[in-house]
């Protein structure tokens, strides 16, 4: 199964003349409705990074038994598994990540990262926009203002308007709690449907997984579609005579990405994981977190500029430790299910990356909302825990083989080098070539910088 949305107008936005007009030409032409791209981009000093793909872990993952090991804990703190060394001397992640641990020198570890805040939909709209939920400690919060500020992957899109050859993609579906609500923070908020990334409802380890939207129709030939595109062009060239205002842009260049998806190879070919051979796709391991992995460094091969990975939450996941979200059964629920897949498809795309010559150019960031409460709980789990937690982030231009920031001896509070969500969205704006202190003007008129942190200067 896959689906490609895009969101349509709100009932405060009325269709145009002009959108009437496009969305019949496109259609006419064959192909299919892409969100439309606007703004501009200031690149920082140095070699910029092309892409991002945030692997993001909803539901928290515990530090203790991934990124920050406390062998020297008493039993409650430090659970059940032990540190492993990586390559790179006296680093040590978890023992259920050897084979990121190989990887030791691509990676730096944070942890130190503070949301100070305990719910999960508020403290992901921290973490995937880099601004504070108002208020914090907000459960099952829905999108919707105030809570509207954009999602990284739409404020790259944004910047990079004219550049992209593709959209920013989310996949494999949105990051929903088990009421069904969407957490905020997913989307382009106050930027506007325009810079919406794509959302792929996708399982790609499913059989028979085939992407219908990028082939073209068994009657549509490249000729036939080029004819289609010279006709469309005339019609455009005619209505921007009749109504050259500056918005019939972004249709233009929206038409100009969906002929550029359809006519090339490479880009119609990006969703065929059947064209990886069945050594990688094992590599990568055969759950949809994985193939989602791979799909992934496909799509940035391709093109795409920021795709944003989220756990696949599967229709029979236990409703009182979904996820990542381990209250209960931790031990069990962390090496059975969780981090081997973590293990293999990480492990696996920054091997791929290095292989192919894409580490440089492409950032690799593993996120979540929060992570767990320093004491295992009743139900030999941990609760949600905001005060302290770690993230890992490779590739780039960051600087590997090393660890940012310190928690104490438990692993519950910062003793060093704070981080907030903030400063790990301006780090990977400033690695994609974007001013993360540069301005946009929301609706209201008011100036908003792409971050409000700072660049943590060790990375790079």
């Amino acid at each position: 199964m896959f689906v490609i949305d895009d969101r349509p107008p709100s009932l405060c936005e009325p269709l145009s003349r002009r959108a009437m007009l496009r969305a019949g030409s496109l259609a006419a032409a064959g192909l299919p409705l892409l969100p439309a791209i606007a703004g501009g981009s200031t690149a920082v000093s140095g070699r910029p990074a092309k892409a991002c793909i945030v692997l993001f872990l909803m539901g928290g993952p515990p530090q203790h038994s991934t990124w920050d090991p406390k062998p020297l804990a008493p039993p409650e703190v430090r659970g059940e598994f032990g540190p492993i060394a990586t390559r790179v001397p006296g680093m040590h992640v978890s023992e259920l990540l050897p084979l990121t641990a190989s990887h030791g020198d691509k990676l730096a570890l944070i942890r130190s990262v503070v949301t100070g805040d305990n719910a999960h939909s508020s403290s992901g709209y921290y973490m995937l926009t880099g601004v504070p939920h108002i208020p914090k400690q907000v459960e099952n919060a829905n999108p919707g203002a105030p809570n509207d500020h954009p999602t990284m992957a739409a404020v790259v899109q944004q910047m990079r308007r004219g550049r992209a050859p593709l959209p920013s993609v989310r996949l494999p579906h949105r990051i929903f709690n088990t009421d069904g609500s969407v957490w905020p923070g997913q989307d382009s908020g106050w930027l506007g449907g325009a810079a919406d990334p794509w959302l792929f409802r996708c399982e790609p380890a499913s059989a028979g997984f085939e992407i219908d939207q990028f082939r073209l129709a068994a009657d549509v030939s490249l000729g036939r579609l080029t004819q289609r595109r010279t006709l469309l062009e005339q019609i455009e060239s005619q209505l921007r005579e009749v109504d050259a205002r500056p918005a019939s842009a972004p249709y233009v260049e929206q038409f100009q990405q969906a002929y550029d998806l359809l006519s090339t190879e490479k880009t119609r070919s990006a969703c065929d994981l059947e064209r990886e051979t069945s050594e990688t796709r094992d590599r990568y391991g055969r759950g949809q977190f994985g193939q989602s992995v791979l799909l992934a460094r496909r799509l940035v091969e391709a093109g795409v500029g920021f795709v944003h990975v989220n756990w696949f939450r599967a229709p029979d996941e236990p409703m009182n430790n979904p996820c990542w979200d381990s209250h209960v059964d931790e031990a069990y629920r962390l090496k059975n299910v969780l981090v081997p897949p973590l293990d293999q498809a990480l492990s696996a795309l920054l091997g791929d990356l290095e292989q192919r010559g894409l580490l440089e150019t492409t950032v690799v960031a593993v996120l979540s909302e929060f992570g767990r409460s320093p004491r295992i709980n009743a139900a030999a789990g941990r609760d949600h825990w905001g005060n302290v937690f770690s993230v890992a982030l490779a590739g780039g231009g960051i600087r590997g083989g090393q660890v940012v920031g310190r928690s104490d001896e438990h692993a519950g509070y910062p003793v060093e080098g704070l981080v907030a969500p903030e400063d790990i969205t301006a780090t990977i704006f400033d690695r994609l070539g974007l001013e993360p202190h540069r301005e946009l003007q929301d609706p209201a008129g008011r100036p908003l910088p792409l971050s409000r942190g700072n660049v943590l200067s060790d990375l790079v």
